[in-house]
């Protein structure tokens, strides 16, 4: 089997960084690695995004979902290369966090005052409403 240099460098730095995994007790069993933080948050921001955002931005975050022709001002369409270039982080996390209310926008927009002492779960849906582009 060939292993290319991309993958042994992965590897070793894979190994630098969080060492050697101890070897298992029953070499012909491994234990299942543990979910990193990132992993965790990634998920939890998902489930919160299809649970929390999508009834009105959409699935995809187009502003199209099934609560948007009742609301005015039509909710925000993620994919908007404008939009996406005029706000900075800080911003889209303040609205995750704090409603729409909180940066002068549409007060419909609700604050999800439970995320406040989640800062990697808010990081990971404002890095899902930027992979929108």
């Amino acid at each position: 089997m060939r292993v290319s240099p991309l993958t042994v460098t992965m590897l070793l730095c894979a190994i630098a960084t969080t060492g050697c995994p101890p070897a298992p007790s029953n070499p012909g069993t491994r234990a299942p690695a543990a979910p990193t933080v990132a992993a965790t948050s990634e998920a939890d921001a998902q489930q919160i995004f299809t649970e929390r955002c999508t009834p009105c931005h959409g699935a995809q975050g187009a502003g199209d979902g099934v609560a948007a022709a009742a609301l005015t001002p039509r909710p925000r369409n993620f994919h908007d290369a404008t939009w996406q270039g005029s706000v900075t982080d800080t911003h889209i996390e303040t609205i995750i966090q704090q409603g729409g209310a909180a940066v002068g926008k549409s007060p419909v927009m609700p604050a999800n005052p439970d995320l406040n002492d989640k800062p990697a779960v808010v990081a990971a849906l404002r890095a899902m409403i930027r992979g929108m582009r």
